[in-house]
C-alpha cells in the first residue's frame, strides 16, 4: 500500500474539517447559534421521540371496513346497471366479498356479462396506480347470479384509503397545533404518526382514530322503534343506538341530510344560557340548501345527529333553518367539543382506524436519558483512551484522536441527513467507541510484527496497513450486514440503533485506513525514525504459546453440553417475552410528591379487573413501572387498559412513558424479528463462504449459533425481558462474534499459506496466540464501553448493555474454543490442499 498522496492527505483533512463544521452547532447554545447562522449551518441532530419526548402512534386501517364500504358501493352500482338495462331483479344483497341477485326473467341471464362489463373491466385508479379489475362476474347458478370483489381490487381500495387517511390526519394534527408532525406508511395497512413534543396522548389518539363520519338524519316515524328492532326496519331505514348505558335506539333514514363533507366550519364554544359546551356548525352552500329543505319538511319533529354510527343528539326542529348554521347541543365535555370541532373541520376518515401501537415518552424522561447516556459515553471514552494510551503510548494517542473524530463524523452525518438519534442510537455510538479501536489495534499489532521482522518504521506502517486491510474489511462488513437488515426490518428506536451502527462502521473504516494513516505519516515526516516508538506494552503477548487446542475436546464438550441444556430449558420454560412480541402495555409513572407507593398502586389497579398486572419499582424511589399482559379483545382492549390506569392514577402520578402493542403489531414484530435474525445470519455466512473455504463458513456457523444459544440462555435463566432491543443486541453479538472469528480465521488462512505442512492443531494455536493481543485488547475496550453503559446508562438501556457484555464475553470465548475445534473436526482438507498448491507455485 503506497504512501498517501498530498492531495489524498488534503482530502482527508477536508473531510475532517467539514465534519467538525457540520457537527459544531450541536454543542453551541441556540442563542449563539442564531447569531452565527451566516457563518455556520444552523442544523442540529434531530432527536428521536424517546429522547426529545413525544408520541409514536401506529394506526391500522381496517381492511374489512374498506371491503365493507366497497361492497355497499359495488352493490349500488350493480343495481343501477341492472336498472339502466331494464332488467328486473330481486334479492340483491352483498355479503363478505360476494354480491348476489336473481333476474325475474331468467331468459335474459345470458346478457349479464355484457350488461355488467363496465363494472368488471379494469379500472384506471389514477394516483400512479395500475388499472385493476375490482369485480368479476362469477356466473348464474340455479337462477341466482353472483359477482365477487377481487383481492387486488380490495388492495387497491385499501391503498387509496391509506393515502386519503394520511391527508385527513395531517389536517387534524395541524388543527391541533402540532409542530412538524411526521406521517408515513408502514406496510399495506398501517400509518405511522410521530408527534414530537409534549401533547396529551389520549387526546392525540382520540383525534387521530375518530372516524368523523358525521350526519344529520331524518327520524323515521312510519313505525315504532320496538317494531323495527323486533322485525326488520322499513326499507331505506335503520336502527341506530346512542353511546349511553343503557343505549337508546332510534329509527332513522339511511340517506343523510348533510354529512361531514357539507360542513365548512365548526367551532367549539359554550352556550350563553347554561354554559354547556356546544359546537357551532356552518354548512356549504349546497349543504345549507338541503338542510333548509329537510328542516322545513321536518319542522315540529326531531332529527338525529349521528357520529360514527352512534346517535349523539336528537334535537327538536322547531322551524326551517335557512341561514346555513346550526348549533349542536349534545352531552359533551369542553375537551370533547373541541376535539369534535377539530375533526369536523379536518374531514372524515375514508375507513375505520384503530390504534395498533403507541409509544409515548415524556420530555422530562427523555432529558434524563440524554444526560445518563452522555455520562456513560464520557466515562467510556475516558477509560478507553486511558487504556489505549497505557498500552500503545503515542500510538494510543493517535488511536484516541481517531476515535473522538469518529464520533464527530457520526454526529455530522446524523446532522446533515436529518436521521433521528434515538436512545438505542446513543448506545450504538457508545458501543462504536469501544469497537472502533479494534481496527487500530489490528493495525498497530501488524506494525509490531513487521518491525520484529526487520522493517523500519516507514515500511512497517505501509505493510501493516496493507496486511490488516482484508481482515478489517471482512470483520466490519459482517457487522454492516446485520445493521442493514435491522434498518430494513427494524422499527422505531431499533432502526435508530441500526443507523448509528451502520454509520459508525463506515466512519470507523475511514478513520482507520485514512485518518490514522495520515496522522502517522505526518508524524514520521516531522520526526523521522527507524524503529517503532517505545511505550508499546503489547509485547507481553509475543512469546505466548498457549496450547488451546490441547483442551479442545474437554472445553468443546462442556460448551456443547451447556448449549444443549439451554435448548432444553428454553423448550421447557421459554423466555419472558416483552410486549413487543406478546402484546400488552408498559406504563412508567412518577409520583408527583414523595415516593411511589407500590402497594397502593397494586391495590388500586387490582380493582380495575385488567387481568395479569405487575407493578415494580423502577429507577428512583419516585418511579414505578406497570406491566399489563395482552388482553382478549384486540387493539381496543389494550387501549382501554391504559385509559383506565391513567384515570385511576392521574391525581397522584405523572405518566412518563407509555408503550402499548396490540396483537396485530406484536405478530408482525415477531415475524420481522425472526426473519431479520435469519436473513442476517444467512447474509453474513454467505459472505464468509465467498471469502473463505467452506470449512471456515461451517465453523463460523457453529460458533455464531453457539453464541446465540448461550445468549438466549441468559434470558431463560435470568428471566430478563426479551424485546426488540434484545433483538438488536443479539444481532450486534452476531456481528461481534463473526468479527472475532474472522480475525482468527484470517490469520489461520495466512498461516496455511506459510506453513502448509504444519499440524492443524498447532497451526490454529499459533494463529490464536498471534491474534491474542488483539482479542484481549478489543474485548477489554468493548467491555469497558459496555460497563460504562451498564453503570451510568438509563434503566431502559441497562439490560441492553448487560446482554451485550455477556455476548461479547461468550463471542471472545467461541472464537477460540469453538471456531478452532470445528476446523479440526472438518479437517480443512480442501483449504490445506489449495494452500499447498499455492505454496508450491510460489
Amino acid at each position: 500500500m503506497p504512501q498517501t498522496s498530498r492531495w489524498g492527505t488534503v482530502l482527508v483533512w477536508l473531510v475532517v474539517l467539514a465534519s467538525l463544521v457540520v457537527a459544531l452547532p450541536n454543542v453551541l447554545p441556540r442563542s449563539l447559534l442564531d447569531r452565527l447562522t451566516d457563518w455556520v449551518p444552523a442544523h442540529q441532530v434531530v432527536l428521536g421521540l424517546d429522547l426529545s419526548g413525544g408520541s409514536r402512534i401506529v394506526l391500522k386501517v381496517e381492511r374489512d371496513d374498506v371491503a365493507r364500504t366497497r361492497l355497499q358501493a359495488a352493490t349500488d352500482a350493480v343495481a343501477a346497471q341492472l336498472r339502466n338495462a331494464n332488467l328486473a331483479y330481486s334479492d340483491l344483497s352483498g355479503s363478505g366479498t360476494d354480491i348476489t341477485f336473481s333476474l325475474q326473467d331468467q331468459a335474459k341471464a345470458s346478457t349479464l356479462p355484457q350488461v355488467l362489463a363496465p363494472l368488471v373491466g379494469a379500472v384506471d385508479r389514477g394516483r400512479g396506480g395500475k388499472a385493476v379489475s375490482e369485480l368479476r362476474f362469477v356466473g348464474t347458478t340455479d337462477g341466482q347470479s353472483s359477482l365477487a370483489m377481487t383481492p387486488e381490487g380490495i388492495d387497491a381500495r385499501l391503498s387509496d384509503a391509506l393515502a386519503d387517511s394520511i391527508a385527513v390526519l395531517e389536517r387534524r394534527l395541524v388543527e391541533l397545533g402540532v409542530v412538524a408532525p411526521r406521517l408515513g406508511r408502514q406496510g399495506a395497512d398501517r400509518i405511522v404518526v410521530q408527534v414530537p413534543g409534549l401533547y396529551d396522548s389520549e387526546q392525540l389518539k382520540t383525534v387521530l382514530a375518530q372516524g368523523g363520519e358525521f350526519s344529520f338524519r331524518l327520524v323515521d316515524m312510519s313505525t315504532t322503534v320496538e317494531e323495527a328492532v323486533g322485525n326488520a326496519p322499513p326499507a331505506g331505514s335503520e336502527v341506530l343506538y346512542s353511546a349511553e348505558d343503557p343505549p337508546v335506539a332510534t329509527l332513522v333514514k339511511r340517506q343523510p341530510v348533510v354529512t361531514t363533507a357539507d360542513i365548512s366550519d365548526a367551532t367549539a364554544t359554550t352556550d350563553g344560557q347554561n354554559g354547556a359546551p356546544v359546537v357551532d356548525l356552518a354548512f356549504t352552500d349546497d349543504g345549507a340548501r338541503r338542510f333548509a329543505e329537510a328542516t322545513k319538511a321536518a319542522a315540529g319533529t326531531t332529527m338525529a345527529v349521528v357520529l360514527d354510527g352512534s346517535v349523539i343528539a336528537t334535537p327538536l326542529i322547531r322551524q326551517a333553518i335557512t341561514d346555513g348554521r346550526m348549533r349542536l347541543v349534545a352531552d359533551m365535555t369542553p375537551e370533547g367539543a373541541q376535539d369534535l370541532a377539530l375533526v369536523l373541520r379536518a374531514g372524515a376518515l375514508p375507513a375505520a382506524i384503530t390504534v395498533a401501537e403507541e409509544r409515548t415518552v415524556g420530555a422530562g424522561r427523555g432529558s434524563d436519558s440524554i444526560e445518563s447516556m452522555l455520562v456513560a459515553g464520557a466515562v467510556g471514552t475516558v477509560v478507553i483512551i486511558a487504556f489505549m494510551v497505557g498500552f500503545y503510548g503515542r500510538f494510543g494517542v493517535v488511536a484516541s484522536i481517531a476515535v473522538v473524530l469518529n464520533v464527530v463524523m457520526i454526529v455530522a452525518v446524523l446532522t446533515a441527513t436529518g436521521l433521528p438519534l434515538t436512545l438505542p442510537g446513543l448506545a450504538g455510538i457508545v458501543l462504536t467507541i469501544g469497537v472502533a479501536v479494534d481496527s487500530n489495534v489490528l493495525i498497530f499489532e501488524r506494525f509490531r510484527e513487521e518491525a520484529a521482522a526487520g522493517r523500519d518504521f516507514r515500511q512497517a506502517i505501509q505493510l501493516g496497513f496493507a496486511r490488516a486491510f482484508g481482515a478489517i474489511v471482512d470483520a466490519n462488513i459482517t457487522t454492516l450486514i446485520a445493521a442493514i437488515i435491522l434498518l430494513y426490518l427494524g422499527s422505531g428506536a431499533i432502526r435508530g440503533f441500526a443507523v448509528t451502527l451502520a454509520i459508525g462502521i463506515v466512519t470507523t473504516l475511514f478513520t482507520a485506513f485514512t485518518l490514522t494513516r495520515v496522522m502517522l505519516e505526518a508524524w514520521q515526516r516531522r520526526r523521522p525514525r527507524k524503529r517503532l516508538p517505545r511505550g508499546i506494552k503489547t509485547a507481553m503477548f509475543d512469546h505466548l504459546s498457549f496450547r488451546f487446542m490441547a483442551a479442545r475436546r474437554f472445553v468443546f464438550s462442556i460448551t456443547a453440553a451447556l448449549s444443549i441444556l439451554t435448548v432444553v430449558l428454553f423448550g421447557l420454560f421459554g423466555i419472558n417475552l416483552g410486549i413487543d412480541f406478546s402484546g400488552g402495555s408498559v406504563i412508567e409513572v412518577q409520583a408527583r410528591e414523595g415516593n411511589a407507593n407500590i402497594g397502593d398502586i397494586r391495590a388500586r389497579l387490582d380493582q380495575l379487573n385488567l387481568g395479569d398486572v405487575s407493578v415494580e419499582p423502577y429507577g428512583s424511589s419516585r418511579d414505578a413501572v406497570i406491566r399489563v399482559q395482552s388482553r382478549d379483545g384486540g387493539e381496543n382492549a389494550e387501549q382501554t387498559a391504559v385509559i383506565l390506569i391513567r384515570d385511576e392514577l392521574d391525581s397522584a402520578y405523572d405518566l412518563r412513558r407509555v408503550e402499548v402493542v396490540g396483537p396485530t403489531v406484536s405478530e408482525t414484530l415477531t415475524r420481522s424479528a425472526s426473519i431479520g435474525v435469519a436473513i442476517s445470519l444467512l447474509g453474513i455466512l454467505l459472505y464468509i463462504w465467498a471469502r473463505y473455504e467452506w470449512q471456515f463458513a461451517a465453523g463460523a456457523i457453529v460458533a455464531t449459533l453457539h453464541d446465540v444459544i448461550l445468549t438466549m440462555g441468559l434470558f431463560v435463566v435470568t428471566g430478563m425481558e426479551f424485546n426488540l432491543t434484545s433483538v438488536a443486541a443479539l444481532l450486534t453479538i452476531v456481528g461481534y462474534s463473526l468479527n472475532d472469528t474472522v480475525i482468527v480465521y484470517d490469520r489461520i488462512r495466512e498461516n496455511l499459506n506459510r506453513f502448509p505442512r504444519m499440524p492443524l492443531p498447532i497451526l490454529i494455536d499459533t494463529a490464536i496466540n498471534q491474534t491474542l493481543s488483539r482479542t484481549v485488547l478489543t474485548g477489554a475496550t468493548t467491555l469497558l464501553a459496555l460497563a460504562a453503559l451498564s453503570l451510568f446508562g438509563s434503566d431502559t438501556i441497562r439490560p441492553f448493555a448487560v446482554v451485550l457484555m455477556f455476548g461479547v464475553a461468550v463471542a471472545t470465548f467461541s472464537s477460540i474454543y469453538v471456531a478452532g475445534p470445528v476446523l479440526i473436526l472438518f479437517r480443512l482438507k480442501r483449504a490445506r490442499a489449495r494452500a499447498r498448491d499455492m505454496h508450491g507455485a510460489a
